[in-house]
């Protein structure tokens, strides 16, 4: 606040020490062009008859009631896309599994996804019972192979950074705990929701 009010005054110094040396440019370049500028307009305005004026502004108000009042059309030369269709979720995961060899980001995402239903079934078994995201995936009847509990923890729990890409270009990439087979995670999470079902 005390650096605003600073630079403030700063500039009415400036200002100040430059009105008096630019006085006169001041009045050459604004004020007498301003002053010629009012009058000419006093002249049009006096020259023309009130009828005339009263026409203007009537066509002024409909002008402005027209453009409010009319639907926006499209920019000549252009064809409005057609927006997409918002997506669902199964097309999201679908979406992250084809591209999961493009990079440990939709791999991560993938996991993710399973991770959280993994989550919910759990906190469904223990009737709502609150459960932070970031404990074991742990609870009765619940005992996945332990590749697989790596891997839905790691979804879950992790993020894509804490599995970076190699930077070498001919480099291959080390084996992670997201390069699990997403078929068997989705086996394994399918029998565990018929199993909450049943019970």
């Amino acid at each position: 606040m005390m650096r605003r009010w600073l630079a403030l005054a700063g500039v009415l110094l400036i200002a100040a020490l430059l009105a008096f040396p630019l006085r006169q440019a001041v009045h050459d370049a604004i004020v007498v062009p301003g002053a010629y500028l009012l009058w000419v307009l006093g002249l049009v305005y006096r020259s023309l008859s009130q009828g005339i004026w009263w026409l203007i502004v009537i066509l002024l108000v409909l002008l402005i009631l027209g453009r409010s009042l009319a639907p926006p059309l499209p920019p000549p030369g252009r064809m409005l896309a057609k927006s997409r269709p918002p997506r669902g979720q199964v097309e999201d995961l679908a979406d992250w599994l084809n591209k999961s060899g493009q990079g440990m980001y939709f791999k991560w995402l993938v996991a993710n996804r399973l991770g959280k239903l993994a989550y919910q079934i759990l906190w469904q078994r223990g009737r709502g019972k609150t459960r932070s995201v970031f404990e074991p995936l742990a609870g009765p009847d619940w005992e996945p192979a332990p590749d697989l509990q790596r891997y839905l923890e790691s979804g879950l729990q992790g993020s894509f950074a804490d599995f970076p890409n190699p930077r070498k270009l001919l480099a291959s990439p080390g084996k992670t705990p997201l390069d699990y087979r997403v078929d068997e995670a989705v086996d394994f999470l399918e029998s565990q929701m018929h199993q909450s079902h049943h019970r």
